[in-house]
């Protein structure tokens, strides 16, 4: 599990600092004792494995811990996105039969303790609301000081079991709760990082929500399965990105079009090639295919290139990082899946002709947290 690859950086390099966002750091030392704090606490509280933890927290350091206590407890982690309001949240919520929330007290002038609790009024299995960077005995400063006078029994937790249900935009209809387990997502994480050539020691930008699944695996995930460092962003803004990406000799990231494009735009207004800038994996919309040459000319080092995938199946391809060509007119090539491309009556199709894409591999979802919906997805071959 994540867990057992935080308590190995812990220990090999302790000082390391894993996570740093816009109010402080922590090193693999300090993430780890917060978070066996935090599992204690829960503990303490009645919380055991198995149960629902959702999160809706902006790109916040606490966000790790609260992701790494969920995973040495047993609990089931179900990240929200910030931008959801009470009928979404209260959807998500009664779906997966959380047991607890942790939200901001206010983030950007929106009352999140108070929507929480409107939902758990009508929620019987939402037990506890959990406030971050707020006050009072159920805020997560205050859990963390009671765990550490606690004693935390860890669980054996199986890596192939249930770790997260997260559910998709529901741009086809109702949101649909994706199931992952321990290792389908470190698969990933690792596999990309390789294929990008990324290194122990280096650090990366995290600008996507660590509560969609590309800033969770990408953001939350890898400073412990590939010993980096990652610098949140809790809001997007291309100049503040060029900064924190030369005060940190920042490598890469993993965002959405409109960044590519907005970052690319700062370096030549600001004249700067962002040197230590080495890849940017580029998805979650369409990338035209000019895109790529023209920010690939702002900067020095940097290449782009898009990648393709969804929460049931993260990062199909893991784009094309040495061929500026392929990378502008294709979605890279497809690692650890097996993919086609078929009719509607699953013929595959000829390259060059549209189709659905059917994708399977070490990294995919176990299933929806609907039975139904998953044997309506997923096909024998």
């Amino acid at each position: 599990t994540i867990a057992d690859h935080a308590i190995e950086r812990a220990s090999a390099t302790p000082d390391f600092v894993a996570f740093v966002d816009g109010a402080g750091q922590y090193t693999f030392a300090e993430v780890l004792a917060e978070a066996e704090a935090l599992s204690a606490a829960l503990q303490a509280r009645g919380l055991k494995a198995g149960d629902v933890i959702a999160f809706q927290v902006p790109n916040w350091r606490e966000a790790a811990v609260i992701n790494l206590a969920a995973a040495m407890s047993g609990f089931v982690i179900n990240p929200i996105v910030p931008i959801y309001r009470d009928h979404e949240v209260m959807m998500m919520l009664g779906d997966c039969r959380a047991q607890a929330i942790f939200v901001p007290q206010v983030f950007r002038k929106v009352d999140y303790a108070a929507m929480a609790r409107r939902c758990m009024e009508q929620l019987p299995d939402l037990a506890h609301v959990f406030t971050v960077r707020g006050e009072g005995t159920d805020d997560f400063a205050e859990l963390v000081a009671e765990g550490r006078a606690l004693r935390f029994e860890r669980p054996a937790v199986d890596p192939l079991c249930v770790k997260m249900v997260l559910y998709t935009s529901g741009t086809t209809g109702r949101p649909k709760g994706v199931l992952h387990s321990h290792v389908t997502l470190q698969h990933i994480v690792a596999k990309s990082g390789v294929h990008w050539g990324l290194k122990a020691g280096e650090a990366t930008l995290m600008p996507s929500p660590v509560t969609h699944v590309s800033g969770y695996a990408n953001g939350l995930e890898a400073p412990f399965i590939c010993g980096i460092r990652c610098v949140l962003m809790e809001a997007w803004n291309a100049s503040d990105a060029l900064s924190l990406i030369e005060e940190h000799s920042l490598v890469g990231t993993v965002a959405a079009t409109p960044f590519l494009v907005e970052l690319a735009a700062a370096a030549r207004a600001a004249g700067t090639g962002i040197p230590s800038f080495r890849f940017f994996a580029c998805g979650g919309a369409a990338v035209p295919a000019d895109l790529i040459p023209a920010a690939n000319a702002a900067f020095d080092s940097c290449k782009a290139f898009r990648v393709f995938g969804a929460s049931e199946v993260p990062l199909v391809t893991f784009g094309w990082p040495h061929s500026e060509q392929l990378a502008a007119t294709t979605d890279g090539e497809v690692v650890d899946y097996q993919a086609r491309i078929v009719d509607h009556e699953d013929r595959d199709l000829p390259t060059g002709q549209e189709g659905e894409i059917l994708a399977r591999g070490p990294g995919m979802m176990m299933g929806y947290a609907d039975a139904q919906q998953t044997a309506e997805a997923i096909r024998s071959e």
